[in-house]
């Protein structure tokens, strides 16, 4: 990871958490590579960190799944890359696209991720699009170097920047399940 690149997680990573918010993308949303090939590697990379969670999805939850998995695979991205964007959302949202929620929302978090249209993840209408926001998550998640071989919580922690960054492990296997189970169907 380059020493900017550090320096400059480091000191968003510290607002946020004196300041108890989510920061935003670490670069604004593009159009993801078109003719991209996703590589053949293995969903999980080792067993999953402490002690799972799991929840009964509901159709709305698992067409979730099965958006953040198409949009994935239009990025051009490996199984990898699904199991820490699902991991994210089940973390975030308990893979509900929420609009917003009055007192209990977190700042202006909207959408599978609780992405903030206040810190450039997009507007309120792009970030509840499940595509656009899963392309922006997997677009921060592409700029972390070495994503692929981290643990799904670091991986997951540096795009999101959240209050909690060890809560991401909690739904390792439940992602890779759900990867395993929708991404040939």
């Amino acid at each position: 990871m380059n020493t900017i690149f550090r320096k400059s997680m480091l000191s968003v990573a510290g607002l946020a958490f004196a300041g108890g918010v989510f920061a935003g993308p670490i670069a604004a949303h593009a159009n993801p590579a078109v003719d991209a090939k996703p590589a053949a590697v293995a969903v999980q990379s080792a067993k999953p960190q402490g002690e799972q969670s799991h929840i009964t999805l509901n159709d709305e939850q698992t067409a979730n799944v099965k958006a953040i998995i198409a949009a994935t695979k239009k990025a051009g991205l490996p199984e990898r890359a699904a199991v820490i964007s699902i991991a994210t959302s089940l973390q975030e949202s308990k893979l509900e696209n929420l609009g917003h929620l009055g007192d209990a929302n977190d700042h202006d978090s909207l959408g599978l991720f609780q992405q903030r249209p206040s810190s450039g993840w997009g507007t309120p209408e792009q970030i509840t699009d499940p595509e656009y926001s899963t392309t922006a998550f997997l677009k921060g998640l592409k700029q972390v170097d070495g994503w692929q071989d981290m643990p799904l919580t670091d991986a997951a922690q540096t795009v999101q920047v959240s209050a909690y960054p060890d809560a991401y492990a909690q739904w390792e296997q439940q992602a890779t399940d759900l990867v395993a189970q929708h991404w040939n169907s």
